[in-house]
């Protein structure tokens, strides 16, 4: 497989149109850069600002974050144009990228959630039936950005309609304190395992845009702080949603362990940041696999 891989010429996709797509550029000069160490014949390309079709690429590594990257969009751009890509296929990635729609599967397949609501322009006057304090996360938008945490049904009236109408349409589901978790999911030889958990502890409420880009903003936990029942039954549950929404090469599950009520599954990522302060890297990093042999795993995904 490595062969038939090292015959290729790879196109790093990473930029894009996203809100994240300065969070992207660094994901794509990583993984750039260790594609070439690796000896591969790699060049960046912005779909933004560049024609894939003229590096006559035979596959892409997608790194791109947010609209455009992990909706489907450029998964299904390159299967019309017979390219082949690492991580997750069309379908996947729409729903893994909407909220809403993940929500959705996560209770189709009996999995733990907080109560939540949508809410858009059309229902920006209906009142709140939610518990206190509450989170606003906009339905297809990553990196937490867009997301705040309301304490008072005050504050929330007042802010939620310009989130609403810079982000579009958000959850918004009860906001509870506990162990904020990731669970790395990397397919290696045909089989799908779950990584070391990872708890994370930010300087910040939770673990929001500054926290996860910023030096310093956020501590890592390896392996997290849970027993080995929770440890057991949340890589679980985080394989469960990856296989439920058909999710392929690799993914990241987030979640909230709450000390008395267990773990709730957050959201899933179908492509995991690749910087220097991402958590799948990290959570790699400990059962001792290079960012560079996580590469080239995750390539391997694209056959």
């Amino acid at each position: 497989m490595i062969q038939a891989l090292k015959n290729k010429k790879i196109g790093v996709i990473n930029g894009g149109k996203s809100f994240e797509k300065s969070i992207s550029k660094k994901s794509g000069t990583n993984v750039y850069n260790a594609l070439i160490t690796l000896g591969y014949d790699a060049v960046l390309i912005d779909p933004a600002t560049d024609n894939i079709l003229d590096h006559s690429i035979d596959l892409a590594f997608i790194a791109l974050h947010g609209k455009g990257g992990e909706d489907g969009e450029i998964q299904g751009w390159l299967e019309f144009h017979q390219i082949l890509y690492t991580g997750s296929g069309i379908a996947a990635s729409a729903i893994g990228m909407n909220k809403k729609l993940t929500k959705q599967m996560i209770q189709a397949v009996g999995l733990p959630y907080l109560p939540s609501c949508i809410v858009d322009k059309a229902t920006l006057s209906q009142p709140m039936h939610l518990t206190l304090p509450i989170i606003a996360k906009p339905i297809c938008e990553g990196s937490s950005l867009g997301v705040e945490v309301f304490d008072t049904t005050a504050e929330y009236e007042k802010k939620i309609p310009s989130i609403v109408a810079e982000f579009g349409p958000c959850l918004v589901e009860e906001f509870i304190t506990g162990r904020e978790i990731t669970v790395g999911l990397l397919e290696r030889n045909h089989q799908l395992a779950a990584l070391p958990i990872l708890e994370l502890v930010p300087k910040n409420r939770f673990y929001d845009f500054e926290a996860k880009y910023t030096h310093g903003m956020t501590d890592f936990i390896l392996p997290a702080r849970l027993s080995e029942e929770e440890t057991k039954r949340c890589q679980k549950d985080a394989i469960t949603l990856h296989n439920a929404i058909g999710c392929k090469g690799y993914s990241r599950v987030d979640m909230i362990v709450h000390e008395t009520k267990g773990p709730f599954i957050l959201e899933i990522n179908t492509l995991p940041g690749m910087t220097d302060l991402s958590d799948l890297p990290a959570a790699a990093k400990h059962i001792g696999l290079s960012f560079e042999e996580l590469v080239e795993e995750i390539l391997k995904s694209a056959l």
